[in-house]
């Protein structure tokens, strides 16, 4: 099976930090795909099917929480593990992250070291 993870931040500097932050995993066949907004996000969910997504919040053209609610609510597509990644850490966003079906919910800045191990144990590494 193709492992992919999908990154999706509107940021470049959080993308290239993620990429570094998981490019260990690519030895290990990990597939890494990028995305700058929620609409690109949306179609290589569709298209690509990664087993993991990690979804900034708040992005142009689409937010990450409707990332999130098409995936998992409109489309049903409930093999994909979604990890909401957000600067804002207020309960709103973290109740908000569970109604649209995320299926974790984390602050930046982020640890490294967390977001590669919750990465080997989303794909059984």
């Amino acid at each position: 099976m193709n492992l992919k993870i999908l990154i999706v931040d509107d940021e470049p500097h959080v993308r290239l930090l993620m990429e570094q932050t998981l490019e260990e995993l690519e030895d290990e066949g990990v597939e890494l795909l990028f995305a700058d907004n929620g609409e690109v996000a949306l179609n290589l969910i569709k298209n690509e099917r990664p087993q993991l997504v990690f979804l900034d919040v708040m992005m142009p053209k689409m937010n990450g929480f409707d990332v999130c609610n098409t995936v998992k609510n409109q489309l049903n597509i409930s093999d994909v593990y979604i990890i909401m990644l957000t600067a804002k850490g207020q309960e709103f966003d973290r109740q908000k992250s569970i109604e649209v079906g995320a299926d974790m919910y984390t602050t930046k800045p982020f640890d490294p070291d967390e977001i590669t191990e919750k990465a080997r144990e989303v794909l059984a590494l």
